[in-house]
């Protein structure tokens, strides 16, 4: 049995839908802003995304852990049509499967965390005004300074969805999302970072849950990736209701 492209974006969510939250960017990225940039592959109920948009292409690869056998034939299935370099997100279990036929650098073992208590998140302070393009210098001034080498798309504050923190001024906290979707219900936040001079006073936390809570008017899942190894990270989110609902291994391919 050999994995099947698919271009049917019904069929791709109804597979996906089996666990929003663990899939929330596929999901996210079946939207039109994101899905030219997409090439989607299945096995069974296993689905596999080459993500074009974002520089190197990267591969999405997820399924719960009883169902891994059948990702990993998915994934070997797919080793002569990958790309000759591209980054990867594999779920725990098929990680290892590129490295038959690539050179596979680790970047860690990652968290999906998944909001699921509402009641904790509003329960925490919330700050943050909406950014749109013309702070985008700011936005890039502070990414240069706190979270250098992070993929940002300009394109991404025009979903109305990043809040930031000014302080005298100046943009020293934002939380934004890498996908939004209102049709699919469903958004993962990314590019969330605070000034260095800025920490240790609340305001990171603080403008993750006005991001939050502003997005549970039109999503239905929020989800986003924290490294396993960062515990301070994991604590913030897991104050604000999120809990991990998988793991992953995030890749460098090349060969």
């Amino acid at each position: 049995m050999l994995p099947v492209s698919v271009h049917d974006r019904a069929e791709l969510a109804t597979l996906l839908r089996r666990d929003p939250a663990l899939h929330a960017y596929e999901l996210g990225d079946l939207d039109d802003f994101f899905w030219p940039w997409t090439n989607w592959y299945r096995l069974g109920d296993s689905v596999a995304l080459v993500y074009h948009g974002a520089g190197l292409p990267t591969l999405l690869a997820f399924d719960r852990p009883e169902d891994v056998g059948t990702l990993r034939k998915l994934l070997d299935g797919l080793l002569v049509l990958l790309p000759r370099r591209f980054h990867a997100h594999i779920a725990e279990g098929a990680e290892d499967v590129l490295g038959s036929r690539f050179d596979v650098e680790s970047n860690g073992l990652h968290l999906r965390m998944a909001l699921t208590d509402h009641d904790r998140l509003l329960r925490q302070e919330a700050r943050g005004e909406q950014l749109t393009r013309a702070d985008l210098p700011d936005l890039l001034a502070l990414y240069e300074t706190a979270y250098p080498g992070n993929w940002f798309d300009p394109r991404m504050l025009d979903t109305g969805q990043y809040v930031g923190v000014r302080d005298k001024g100046e943009l020293v906290a934002v939380a934004g999302v890498h996908v939004w979707s209102p049709e699919q219900r469903i958004a993962a936040l990314g590019n969330v970072t605070t000034h260095p001079r800025a920490r240790g006073r609340g305001i990171g936390k603080a403008v993750v849950a006005e991001l939050c809570r502003r997005l549970l008017g039109s999503a239905d899942h929020v989800a986003l990736n924290v490294k396993a190894a960062n515990p301070a990270a994991v604590a913030l989110y897991t104050a604000l209701g999120f809990e991990t609902v998988g793991r992953y291994h995030e890749l460098s391919v090349s060969g």
